[in-house]
């Protein structure tokens, strides 16, 4: 590839098209690339760009491209200072003291409702869990009753039956002594 053919081939390419363009206006004409699809940097001016061929070898040619720094002459100057902040009034200031305290006695408010609110919120916790352990103790009770209850109609019978087997062996060996 020559050296020719290497410029036209970076012309192509947006950025590189774009520097072309500020140098050569013509470049901008052949470039497949719009003036909008490009970074605008019309606010520059570019003074030169400089390809120097390194060597040539098989496997291609090396190019080293240089672009001098842009100036910056021509442009107006940016005016950098900050724009001139008046005075505020006695009156200004204290509108703005009332307005802060305004705010900062809301955000007490609000805080406060919060903070009640969250109380609230754990008292009806501690009523509901302080109910359910009632009701817990009060179930246990019952059932602890109810089995204690049948334990006892149990052993009752227990003894009632063993009595009565014990009567029926006393009065089978009278039986059989008187007989």
């Amino acid at each position: 590839m020559t050296l020719a053919a290497y410029k036209e081939k970076v012309k192509e390419l947006p950025l590189v098209s774009l520097f072309c363009s500020c140098l050569n206006p013509q470049t901008a004409e052949n470039s497949p690339y719009k003036a909008e699809d490009a970074v605008d940097l019309g606010w520059c001016v570019m003074k030169d760009v400089e390809v120097i061929e390194l060597n040539k070898r098989t496997s291609g040619q090396a190019f080293e491209v240089i672009l001098k720094p842009p100036s910056f002459d021509g442009l107006p100057e940016l005016n950098t200072s900050m724009p001139q902040r008046r005075d505020p009034s006695l009156e200004e200031i204290q509108k703005k003291l009332e307005a802060a305290e305004e705010r900062r006695k809301c955000q007490e408010a609000e805080l406060l409702k919060h903070l009640a609110e969250k109380r609230e919120h754990e008292r009806e916790v501690i009523q509901k869990a302080f109910e359910e352990n009632n009701n817990f103790i009060k179930n246990a009770k019952e059932k602890l009753e109810q089995k204690m209850e049948a334990n006892k109609e149990n052993r009752e019978a227990l003894l009632a039956a063993m009595l009565e087997r014990l009567q029926e062996k006393n009065r089978i060996r009278r039986n059989v002594k008187h007989s």
